[in-house]
């Protein structure tokens, strides 16, 4: 067997026992406790992550690799912009909602565990944020968003589809979210989201009606 190949493999069963034991304790996995639950020596352990940060790197990685392949597909995709922006978010919050689902107590750890270590999450929603400006620069060739920079829509839509976007969320409204929710706040966004001013700040301050 190619060396490469084995050694890949092999990274990949530590890394679903590390995320199987996070499951299991509630918290972070180190390399030790990784090397002892695996009944390897710790070298072996160290020669697949040289440092304590690459294995959280290696699982983080590993969660968000659905939803990478989710973005890359929406993105090179032919369908029209609001679809498509309307396909990127549904189909990255369908994978969440079904892994909190199926196991609600180890999804709030995940999302605790995202949350302490935020630095080595940064990059994914970064990229997520690349794509949507992709999204939104085609959207307004085509009309939408007029009169908004990009960097701007892109904080308003953010703003706005946040419960769908950040995991969390799952664990205290999935019950009140839906793709047919989620469709009604894209086709709003493409009705009417732009940088006039509609006038509910037209006033000084709050006045009797």
């Amino acid at each position: 067997m190619n060396t490469d190949m084995s050694a890949s493999n092999e990274r990949e069963r530590l890394v679903a026992l590390a995320m199987r034991l996070i499951e299991e304790r509630g918290d972070t996995v180190t390399r030790l406790t990784l090397a002892q639950a695996a009944g390897l020596p710790r070298a072996r352990i160290e020669s697949a992550f040289p440092d304590e940060t690459d294995l959280f790197d290696a699982i983080v990685e590993n969660w968000f690799s659905g939803h990478v392949a989710v973005m890359d597909e929406v993105v090179a995709s032919d369908l029209p912009p609001n679809r498509k922006m309307y396909e990127f978010f549904a189909r990255r919050f369908n994978l969440n909602r079904a892994r909190y689902r199926a196991d609600p107590a180890a999804f709030k750890v995940y999302c605790e565990l995202g949350a302490v270590h935020f630095e080595h999450v940064r990059s994914y929603v970064d990229l997520a944020d690349h794509y949507l400006c992709e999204m939104i620069a085609h959207a307004q060739t085509e009309g939408a968003f007029e009169g908004l920079a990009i960097d701007e829509a892109l904080s308003l839509i953010n703003q706005m589809v946040m419960p769908y976007t950040m995991a969390e969320m799952l664990t205290y409204m999935d019950d009140r979210l839906s793709e047919a929710k989620l469709g009604r706040i894209v086709d709003t966004l493409f009705a009417g989201l732009s940088g006039a001013d509609g006038g509910a700040r037209g006033v000084r301050g709050l006045r009797a009606a």
